[in-house]
C-alpha cells in the first residue's frame, strides 16, 4: 500500500521471483528469500552503502542526502566500479549514516593489490552467509569470520575455504541448519553458520531444492 502496488501485481513479481529461486512463496503465508536472493540483496547493500560513503566523504554531501542519492545511483553501478570504488575508499566497513555494516567483497582475492586485477578478470560470485541459505542450496566455503575459537572450530569441521557445502535441513525459528559437508553431515548453529560465507553458484536448479510445502507430483 505504502509503494501504491496492487496486490495482484505484487503476487505475480513473487511468483516470478519464485520461479527464478530467489524466494521461497507460500500462498497466503508470504515469502522468504532464498540464499540466492539474500546473496543478490546483499550486494545491491554494498554498492548502496559504498556510494554512501563516497558521496560523503569524498564530495562531501550531507549525511541527510546520501541515502537518497545512493538510492538512484546503486542499479547503475557495475560490480568492477564498485570493487574499484571499494578500494579508493580503502575497503570501508561501515556507511557513514547509520553505521551500518557494509556487506563484505566478493572477489575470491586476500587483499586490495589482489582486488585491482581481479575486478577486471573475474565476475564477482555471489556471497553469503551459510545461515541464509534454505535446504538444497549448496556453494563454496569463502572465508571464515569471527574469534579464533570460533574459526577453529569450524576449520575442525571441515569448514575450510572451497570446500562444498550443501544445506540439507533447516530448523524453524532460526533453529540449527543440517549440512554436508565431505560427505558427512554436520548440524550447525545459526549463529555459527553466519560465521561462514558461502560463494553461491551463478546458476541455480530451482527443481533440486525441496518444495516449500514438501513433496507433491
Amino acid at each position: 500500500k505504502k509503494l501504491k502496488v496492487a496486490p495482484p501485481s505484487v503476487t505475480q513479481m513473487v511468483q516470478k521471483l519464485a520461479e527464478e529461486g530467489l524466494v521461497e512463496y507460500m500462498p497466503y503465508k508470504g515469502a522468504v528469500l532464498t540464499g540466492r536472493g539474500t546473496a543478490l540483496a546483499q550486494k545491491v547493500v554494498r554498492k548502496h552503502r559504498l556510494l554512501e560513503r563516497f558521496l560523503h566523504d569524498v564530495l562531501g554531501i550531507g549525511l541527510n542526502k546520501v541515502h537518497e542519492e545512493a538510492c538512484r545511483m546503486e542499479h547503475g553501478l557495475s560490480d568492477e566500479a564498485a570493487a574499484a570504488l571499494c578500494n579508493v575508499l580503502d575497503k570501508p566497513e561501515v556507511c557513514p549514516d547509520d553505521g551500518m555494516e557494509i556487506p563484505p567483497c566478493p572477489l575470491e582475492v586476500d587483499d586490495c593489490e589482489g582486488c585491482e586485477a581481479a575486478r577486471v578478470e573475474v565476475d564477482p560470485l555471489l556471497l553469503t552467509e551459510l545461515s541464509n541459505l534454505k535446504p538444497g542450496e549448496e556453494g563454496d566455503v569463502a572465508f571464515v569470520r569471527g574469534g579464533t575459537n570460533a574459526c577453529q572450530r569450524l576449520m575442525d569441521m571441515g569448514l575450510t575455504k572451497g570446500t562444498r557445502v550443501r544445506v540439507l535441513q533447516a530448523a524453524p525459528f532460526n533453529g540449527p541448519i543440517e549440512v554436508s559437508v565431505r560427505g558427512t553431515s554436520l548440524a550447525l548453529g545459526r549463529g555459527l553458520a553466519g560465521r561462514v560465507f558461502i560463494h553461491l553458484d551463478d546458476g541455480l536448479h530451482v527443481q533440486d531444492r525441496p518444495h516449500p510445502h514438501g513433496p507433491h507430483h
